[in-house]
């Protein structure tokens, strides 16, 4: 680990620097050679993904950032409330940290202080967004951790003695299978104590048709995000993947409750991927598997905070009930 990095109000905490191509090209090669491929949704946010996320949030098709952001700006006040007194804010994939804003203000509009504890895997994205809430929030201080989840969950020992409110938003837990995501968070609860509770954002079933349309919107935008994957590989694992020989499908497994994404071959094809000295053959119609977005009913999320041994004390659902934030608490 680095040297913590503080000035006072400021401080950032991150793991000896590891080689992104390293770990790119060791799970593409273990992706390459599975059944069905795969390449790890994680690899989504190069520099041109990021930018087209940002896109996609703002897609008219993709409501889950609105229907989010729609809860916490009408709800805020009331999560505070629920939240530990006197506790820790920490968020877990926190980005630029901007819908985080709304639950900061609530907070300190309850209390002279708060400590926010940021963990993403972007020291960039923390640095700006930590910067920009303290040039706006004079009662706020800051110690940012640049690290994978796992690693973050580690750092979480200990804590303030008002405890800790951990945010996962943005329905990140739908990347994770329904025993991993209660796997990870029962994972997450061994660290708890009593007092922390875990604000989660879960997306909920729905229609077959909205949830196509929010992963394979009119103007392709989403497409273009799946698509960028192979471009990525290209540039920084001197792969040759001809991008135009593959389509963006994205679909709906109504029973599992879940929106898959793969990049499908167009024709045959033979793929060499340089640096990891890779041969790779793709029949036509053959795909690549990069991403599964699992949905929730409410019993199923009270399901997965038993399995995680929590329990769910609240929920707050957008008006058209598309979305929910959820207040998990360790079990007594």
């Amino acid at each position: 680990m680095e040297p913590e990095r503080d000035d006072g109000r400021f401080a950032l905490v991150a793991p000896e620097p590891v080689s992104v191509a390293d770990e790119l090209g060791r799970e593409i090669e273990r992706g390459m050679r599975s059944t069905p491929k795969r390449i790890p949704c994680r690899f989504f946010y190069d520099q041109a993904g990021s930018v087209l996320f940002e896109e996609i949030c703002r897609l008219p098709e993709y409501y889950l950032t609105r229907a989010e952001d729609e809860i916490l700006a009408g709800c805020a006040n009331e999560i505070a409330a629920a939240a530990p007194e006197g506790c820790d804010l920490v968020e877990l994939g926190s980005g630029s940290a901007r819908k985080t804003r709304r639950l900061i203000e609530a907070l300190l509009a309850r209390r002279r202080s708060l400590r926010y504890v940021p963990i993403d895997i972007s020291r960039s994205a923390l640095v700006a967004g930590s910067r920009a809430l303290l040039e706006s929030h004079p009662q706020l201080s800051v110690r940012a951790i640049a690290a994978e989840y796992e690693e973050g969950l580690a750092l979480l020992c200990g804590g303030s003695p008002g405890g800790k409110l951990v945010l996962w938003l943005g329905s990140n837990v739908g990347n994770f299978d329904r025993a991993g995501a209660a796997a990870f968070l029962a994972r997450l609860a061994q660290r708890f104590s009593a007092r922390d509770r875990l604000l989660i954002g879960i997306d909920l079933r729905k229609e077959k048709h909205i949830l196509e349309h929010a992963y394979d919107d009119a103007q392709g935008v989403t497409a273009q995000f799946n698509l960028n994957l192979l471009a990525r590989l290209n540039a920084e694992l001197d792969a040759d993947f001809v991008v135009g020989r593959f389509r963006h499908v994205a679909l709906y497994d109504e029973v599992a409750g879940r929106i898959e994404m793969h990049l499908e071959s167009a024709a045959g094809q033979v793929i060499r991927i340089g640096r990891i000295d890779l041969t790779v053959h793709l029949a036509r119609g053959e795909r690549i598997h990069t991403e599964d977005s699992y949905k929730y009913s409410v019993l199923e999320i009270d399901d997965l905070a038993r399995a995680a041994g929590m329990r769910v004390e609240r929920t707050w659902l957008d008006g058209q009930e598309r979305f929910s934030l959820n207040l998990f608490a360790p079990e007594a």
